[in-house]
């Protein structure tokens, strides 16, 4: 069977996460894992607190190393490697590491850098995100044309799946969407929980930052396709593209499509979490998806990759 493999991005994080994987695999998630962060990704994981852990410099590697730990037991498990795989913002560099574009401690690496420009860029500015609820993305796209028309900050920063698209902007824009959601024809706005206008122009210091830290890392061609979340196609010009990832929407119900098309007849979402398997369904109507969030969810996964 033709599968691919989705990474999770922030937002996936919770106290507890990787209790397994961190037990068997101290080898990887380790005292070397911990010198490269400067702190201790196990501690964090086991016993928060969670208003650490959300932090973007935190959650950023946490998310990485769990989830790569995951893949690890799931590649050595399956007969045969994907077809094709994609990440959501942060998981992109899941992907890459998964596929050998690089190794897991230069991805650590690059995805603490990343996690502190973030950080820092968010907290230049006050700017957040939302979600629409009942628009589809050309209204969406009108709607943020027209506020930076008046002089606003709005952009459409994710594309998950039809019926899932993010906007993110100053808060003062975030905050007006809701408050004119009826004359929009937005049927509800949601607030998410996150430090900043992600995936926008407001991260451009972030993405100047990352790119000398990319600039720095010799890649080697993907194993497999790794789907961009820029260009939702597989990624050919790999530092210029994370960079350019900061500043511009996540592309992933179009990568999803873009997989079916290829060939892919099932998705299997590694690490914590399940929030890639929703965008999958909604994305590819009626196709496989499985779960791969603990150790103990390998073997299934893997028979009924087996069978189908």
């Amino acid at each position: 069977m033709r599968y691919a493999v989705l990474f999770p991005g922030q937002g996936s994080q919770s106290v507890g996460m990787g209790a397994d994987v961190f037990a068997e695999r101290s080898d990887l998630l380790g005292a070397a894992t911990d010198d490269v962060l400067g702190w201790s990704l196990a501690g964090l994981c086991a016993r928060g607190p969670e208003s650490e852990l959300t932090r973007t410099r935190k959650a950023q590697p946490a998310l990485y190393a769990v989830a790569y730990a995951l893949w690890e037991a799931f590649s050595g498990a399956v007969s045969h490697p994907p077809t094709a795989a994609a990440g959501h913002s942060l998981g992109e560099y899941t992907a890459l590491a998964a596929a050998d574009a690089m190794d897991f401690a230069t991805g650590l690496r690059l995805v603490a850098a990343r996690g502190a420009a973030m950080e820092s860029a968010a907290e230049a500015s006050s700017s957040g995100m939302a979600a629409l609820i009942g628009v589809d993305q050309v209204t969406a796209e009108s709607i943020a044309t027209d506020r930076r028309d008046q002089g606003g900050h709005l952009w459409v920063a994710n594309l998950n799946a039809p019926g899932q698209i993010v906007v993110a902007g100053g808060a003062a824009d975030i905050a007006w969407l809701g408050e004119h959601r009826g004359e929009l024809g937005v049927r509800r706005v949601i607030p998410l929980n996150v430090a900043g206008a992600f995936h926008t122009p407001i991260m451009a210091p972030a993405a100047a930052d990352l790119g000398s830290a990319l600039a720095a890392v010799s890649f080697r061609t993907p194993r497999f396709d790794v789907y961009a979340n820029v260009t939702a196609r597989p990624i050919e010009d790999i530092p210029a593209t994370l960079a350019e990832q900061l500043t511009t929407p996540v592309r992933f119900s179009e990568s999803l499509q873009a997989m079916a098309d290829a060939g892919v007849e099932a998705f299997v979402h590694i690490g914590p979490g399940d929030v890639t398997t929703g965008m999958a369904k909604r994305t590819v109507k009626g196709t496989a998806v499985l779960v791969v969030s603990s150790l103990d969810d390998v073997s299934a996964a893997v028979a009924a990759l087996a069978v189908q």
